[in-house]
């Protein structure tokens, strides 16, 4: 483990060792200005010795691996985990919209100047992934004299990837081309047959069936299947939505890489010149070629240039949360027609969601909560503490932040792959 170090005017020097950081406090020279990473700051002036430290970035849509290392020694390593509920929360909103329209509110002026998107519009759930990518390189910008910058991009093609003898003029026609719409296609695609039964309930109406919520898997042919009318009301009505799986993976992850990728160079380079990029197979042949274990902080670790760098004791797994709910009702409808409120308070007994606390020796942060003062408490990767802990035994340590951090029990030695 090492303390990561600022001088007086808050700019990151080369971290120390725990002793050293424990002399400077006891002797007033330091002070503490972060927990997790634990990081203090000097009172005196102080340039400080710097080593070159290059810092490597697995890019992803889902995690985000970090490395910064020197030549010798590993100084951070990260696993950061990215939101994945943004759709589904702007699919409920429209949802919520759609309903106003046709029940009796106030009345609102219609607006028909705020529908063109400014250049360079992403959408909203890319939009924070390219965020949270250059959040994370800031953060460890702040605690290291950082002097190189290594980004792992991808680019993809997808329609590659679904036909894997596609050429030429094939490109420009599409899967869909010669049909009305997308039900006529999946129609044809499936021969007229309920693909369930195979035709054995004899029920002649067809109906097309999302097998993901069109609130998270679309409209397009992959997440459509056809049924008779038979099977598919027997499928919502007794609950077996899980039995059809989607045959072919979606590809939303992909696409979402290739639109993010220059984002993610582009904003990194206005704010940090010394930046170069990388690609997956680079990363692989290096990580094979060394020996070395699949994960995302060792991708990142050989995407610094230093493979072999003696890993830390100590890594950081760091999660993105939503910062605020302002829904008003909850979704769900109970009897009577009712919708509940959705007005919690924002503290209960002094604590609220996503407050790293202190249970029994062990740090964890609240997921869930109770008016009467019992609190769910996890750890970031889901793994429970406790269901129900009375907030008279939990010490809070840090209050919550959209970007959670967690500090684990690293490998020491390196992880070299098995057979």
């Amino acid at each position: 483990m090492v303390v990561y170090v600022i001088n007086r005017q808050g700019k990151p020097l080369m971290p120390c060792s725990p002793r050293k950081a424990r002399i400077l406090l006891k002797q007033q020279k330091a002070k503490v200005v972060k927990r997790t990473p634990f990081t203090i700051q000097l009172f005196y002036g102080s340039r400080g010795y710097r080593q070159p430290v290059s810092l490597g970035v697995d890019a992803g849509t889902k995690h985000i691996g970090l490395s910064a290392t020197t030549e010798t020694r590993v100084l951070f390593e990260g696993d950061v985990q990215l939101r994945t509920d943004i759709p589904q929360l702007l699919a409920t909103r429209l949802q919520f919209r759609r309903a106003r329209r046709s029940r009796t509110t106030r009345y609102r002026k219609a607006r028909f100047l705020n529908r063109k998107k400014s250049k360079g519009w992403l959408a909203p759930s890319v939009q924070h992934k390219v965020d949270s990518h250059l959040k994370v390189v800031q953060l460890v910008h702040r605690i290291f004299p950082v002097t190189k910058i290594t980004v792992e991009v991808a680019q993809f093609d997808t329609q590659l990837l679904k036909n894997p003898s596609i050429k030429g003029e094939e490109y420009q026609q599409g899967e869909q081309m010669g049909f009305w719409n997308v039900r006529e296609y999946v129609l044809f695609r499936d021969k007229h047959t309920c693909q369930r039964c195979k035709g054995k309930k004899k029920d002649n109406i067809l109906n097309v069936h999302h097998i993901e919520s069109r609130k998270t898997g679309g409209d397009s042919p992959d997440n459509l299947i056809t049924l008779c009318e038979t099977c598919h009301n027997e499928i919502h009505q007794k609950g077996l939505e899980h039995t059809i799986k989607r045959k072919t993976q979606t590809l939303r992850d992909v696409s979402q890489m290739t639109v993010m990728r220059w984002f993610i160079y582009n904003g990194l380079k206005e704010r940090y010149p010394h930046i170069q990029l990388t690609y997956g197979y680079i990363t692989k042949n290096t990580r094979i070629t060394n020996g070395l274990g699949k994960s995302h902080e060792v991708d990142a670790r050989c995407i610094s240039g230093y493979p072999l760098a003696k890993p830390m004791d100590t890594v950081y797994h760091l999660k993105f949360v939503r910062k605020n709910n302002r829904q008003l009702h909850k979704a769900t409808i109970s009897k009577g027609g009712k919708r509940k409120s959705n007005k919690a308070e924002r503290f209960v007994k002094g604590f609220q969601l996503f407050d790293k606390v202190l249970y029994e020796g062990q740090e964890c942060f609240i997921f869930g909560r109770r008016s009467s003062g019992y609190f769910d408490i996890r750890k970031l990767d889901g793994t429970k503490i406790h269901a129900s802990a009375s907030y008279k035994k939990l010490t809070r340590i840090e209050y919550a932040r959209t970007l959670l951090i967690e500090r684990r029990k690293g490998d020491s030695s390196p992880t070299y792959a098995t057979a």
